[in-house]
């Protein structure tokens, strides 16, 4: 998975983490839990606070 696989990244994290609450998460928390999960490949510098938060929009939608 790269930064910009948004949907794929959020139904991971949702797996990863059923009990957290996306709207409330820190972008320095959802960029730590987004570089360690399996299969994403990406340079973690290249994260912006603008793909952070699409991260965390596609999650909050696919949660509901």
């Amino acid at each position: 998975m790269k930064w910009t696989d948004t949907l794929d990244i959020a139904l991971e994290l949702i797996d990863a983490h059923p009990d957290v609450d996306p709207q409330y998460i820190r972008f320095t928390d959802l960029h730590k839990w987004v570089c360690a999960l399996p299969g994403f490949e990406d340079d973690p510098e290249k994260s912006s606070e603008k793909i952070l938060e699409a991260i965390q929009m596609t999650w909050i939608e696919e949660q509901d």
